[in-house]
């Protein structure tokens, strides 16, 4: 895990009128190629923290939570903010609303969270070149390779949470 350990993150959308905490460092950072993620930000990837979604505390406003179709075809609920529809995270289907998948770059100081891993490098864009250091893969991983200890006993805490409801 590259984050910097000191928390809370906190961030904003570009407004101001929602704020949220993170309580604690991410379980993983995903850097996401895939052209799915490249037209729904309308850049070249998507750079999101997978969080424990009681981890994420909101410090003012409410965002609006938004449908959206996803690459899998179980859609994805994306936390916009009602002003400036600004994207503040996501719940995928596969982790439900247990997991958020909070953008980076609506963090007050992105920098303090670089990714763990590129994904589905394979469609990046032609032009983008990732650094040696971290691990890249041309479509998904298995979690237990990349992922600390640590986040791994979260994120198994995460599913017999959900397993129990």
């Amino acid at each position: 895990m590259a984050a910097d350990e000191t928390v809370p993150f906190e961030g904003a959308c570009t407004c101001g009128a929602v704020r949220y905490r993170m309580t604690s460092k991410p379980m993983f950072v995903h850097c996401c190629h895939c052209r799915w993620c490249q037209r729904e930000t309308g850049a070249s990837f998507a750079l999101n923290a997978m969080i424990e979604a009681d981890r994420v505390i909101l410090l003012k406003g409410e965002p609006e939570v938004v449908n959206t179709p996803s690459n899998s075809g179980k859609g994805q609920k994306i936390a916009r903010c009602p002003n400036c529809h600004i994207a503040l995270w996501s719940n995928y289907a596969g982790a439900g609303d247990a997991v958020r998948f909070v953008r980076v770059g609506t963090l007050d100081d992105p920098d303090r969270l670089p990714p763990d891993i590129h994904i589905f490098t394979s469609s990046k864009q032609p032009w983008v070149v990732l650094p040696p250091h971290i691990p890249a893969v041309a479509e998904y991983y298995e979690r237990d390779r990349y992922w600390p200890q640590e986040s791994l006993e979260r994120r198994r805490a995460v599913s017999a949470g959900m397993r129990g409801n």
